[in-house]
């Protein structure tokens, strides 16, 4: 039985601080739990629900687990708790107002739908409350300015280790003719890799109270790479049979909807190149310079799952600019079976009606006057097309997203069967993510909580004391009960609205971004979950194409991070002037 040393007349601040940091980590699972599943759900991988089924296992879990290294950061690093020794009082009412401010900004924010960050929130109340009980002298500045260092140094890291990976996968899986078997031959190593960083940060210093602090280094990596080599194994032999079996039958040889139906097939994309010299009676006679034909016309045959239903729509709602070349001669695409042939309307010449293209059930006709790149289901009729040209008709489609138009996000997609693997990846990254996030930031609810727990246990200050196991569980239900009320707003900006990203690219992201804040919760680094995951996302989505980004949400994000600090810190520094008045000088 544990038992309070304060007077009873503090006792109030105990009470409180429970109840405002379990509202605090609700904020945080609103707000924050985005950069573990945002991705996640904005690629289509895992729908809303799921995803917060899975956080709420894994963000616990990484609380329990890793999560009292940076708790101890919070509590300790950033005020200097020895100016306090003789007013354990002041100390819990700044732990009271630190948890405060901290929390309404962060509901405001995620009301707002703007992801910011726990971390710079929290560390900007505590500085709030110190400086208002001690002055300046309250403040640890040299352990806060390796803080801020890492939230400008995170984001830029994160962003970079992610880009890297991307680039492999592009290089590697996305630009190969066979991505499926390419990508299954990778799987084992993806997966490897993963699990023995996970379990790597588990062990290694791991909590006394769970007895993973007694295992030597190299009991660490026995554990870590054995268990990562044997899950290389099953997936090698047991996942991959059977993923590959999954993949052909869903995607290579069913479309949507009703599997069973032929319709549902619908064939695509560039290989098999046709000289301009073979293909002149597509003109019917007429001069192709003056029409201005394309250098040449691409196409092969691959079924394709009709997954840009939002592209589709705007075709069928005429929602492109119509598109018509120097000479003035309006160009279409029918998308129905048949050859490549011209059709006329009232006479084919410069001005005059529209000349079709009729390729055999194409998804996608793509030229250098004209870049219509759509997706559609067959024999829609898609007109108009946009203006803007789009690619360079030999090089392969994995790189047509660096040409895209001012609409290219909405056409950045993977492959079906590349979506499909990646969409198995990325649940775990995701995961990762979710244990990466919950180990890292459930300090920023609990931090001051512990402070003002060891204060009401033991009367000191030191706060020597390791941090409970079980508020590190109250932190980790916190988050996960924010998450399911709040959780989608923060989740769309993240996953939906900042750019365009598919499973491929989510991967990287995730793992990226999750492998950046791993590093830093086992140093004691409370780095910005936020910043390392918005970092990334706009990292890999300007890699694939300038226009996948948008920038106007990115600097209100980027604006939101900068003012953080200070509006945290000015409501604890009010709270803290108010309470104060509360404590005998």
């Amino acid at each position: 039985m544990v038992e309070i040393v304060i007077p009873n007349e503090y006792l109030w601040m105990v009470i409180v601080g429970f109840i405002v940091a379990f509202v605090l980590a609700f904020g945080l699972g609103a707000n924050d739990v985005a950069n573990s599943f945002g991705t996640s759900v904005g690629s289509g991988v895992l729908t809303l629900r799921t995803a917060c089924i899975l956080a709420t296992i894994f963000e616990t879990l990484g609380a329990v687990l890793i999560g009292y290294r940076v708790s101890d950061t919070i509590r300790k690093g950033i005020i200097d708790v020895e100016l306090y020794r003789n007013q354990t009082e002041l100390l819990m009412v700044g732990q009271v107002s630190a948890l405060t401010g901290s929390c309404v900004w962060l509901i405001a924010a995620t009301v707002l739908r703007l992801p910011v960050s726990g971390t710079h929130s929290i560390v900007g109340a505590t500085i709030g409350f110190a400086l208002v009980a001690k002055g300046a002298s309250g403040v640890n500045w040299a352990r806060l300015g390796l803080i801020i260092g890492s939230w400008f140094i995170s984001p830029i890291t994160s962003g970079a280790v992610s880009t890297g990976l991307f680039f492999v996968v592009k290089y590697f899986i996305l630009t190969k003719e066979n991505q499926l078997e390419i990508g299954l031959r990778f799987l084992p190593i993806f997966y490897g890799v993963t699990l023995v960083i996970n379990l790597f940060s588990v062990f290694y210093e791991g909590s006394n109270l769970l007895g993973f602090d007694r295992i030597p280094l190299w009991g660490v990596f026995i554990l870590s790479f054995g268990m990562g080599i044997i899950c290389c194994l099953l997936v090698r032999f047991l996942m991959v049979p059977w993923m590959r079996r999954k993949i052909q039958k869903e995607v290579l040889y069913e479309g949507p909807g009703d599997t069973k139906s032929e319709d549902s097939k619908v064939k695509y994309t560039f290989q098999k190149s046709v000289p301009n010299s073979k293909r002149n009676s597509l003109t019917d006679g007429i001069d192709p310079k003056m029409l201005s034909l394309p250098e040449k016309i691409t196409e092969v045959a691959h079924e394709l799952e009709l997954q840009e239903k939002e592209n589709m729509e705007k075709i069928q709602n005429g929602s492109f600019d119509s598109t018509r070349n120097e000479n003035g001669l309006n160009l279409n695409v029918n998308f129905s079976n048949g050859d490549i042939s011209p059709q006329k309307k009232g006479g084919v010449s410069p001005g005059a009606g529209p000349l079709e293209l009729t390729p055999r059930k194409t998804l996608e006709v793509e030229s250098k006057e004209v870049s219509p790149n759509v997706s559609c289901p067959p024999s829609g009729y898609a007109t108009p097309l946009s203006t803007k040209p789009l690619l360079d008709n030999s090089k392969d489609s994995a790189d047509l997203e660096s040409q895209s138009s001012d609409k290219g996000r909405n056409f950045i997609t993977d492959r079906p069967e590349t979506g499909r693997l990646f969409s198995f990846l990325q649940i775990l990254t995701a995961i990762f993510g979710s244990f990466a996030h919950g180990g890292n930031d459930v300090s920023n609810a609990i931090g001051p909580l512990v402070g003002l727990w060891v204060i009401a246990t033991t009367g000191d200050v030191g706060q020597k004391a390791q941090t409970p196991i079980w508020i590190l569980l109250y932190g980790g239900v916190g988050i996960s009960v924010g998450l399911w009320i709040m959780g989608r707003r923060v989740i769309k900006t993240i996953g939906e609205d900042l750019t365009k990203v598919t499973p491929s690219s989510g991967f990287c992201i995730e793992i990226g971004s999750a492998l950046t804040v791993l590093i830093a919760s086992n140093i004691g680094i409370p780095i910005s979950t936020t910043h390392c995951k918005v970092g990334s996302i706009v990292f890999v989505g300007r890699f694939r194409s300038k226009e996948n980004v948008d920038w106007l949400l990115f600097r209100n994000i980027i604006i939101a991070w900068v003012v953080t600090l200070p509006i945290s810190g000015g409501i604890a520094a009010a709270m803290m002037a108010g309470l104060r008045l509360t404590v005998p000088h």
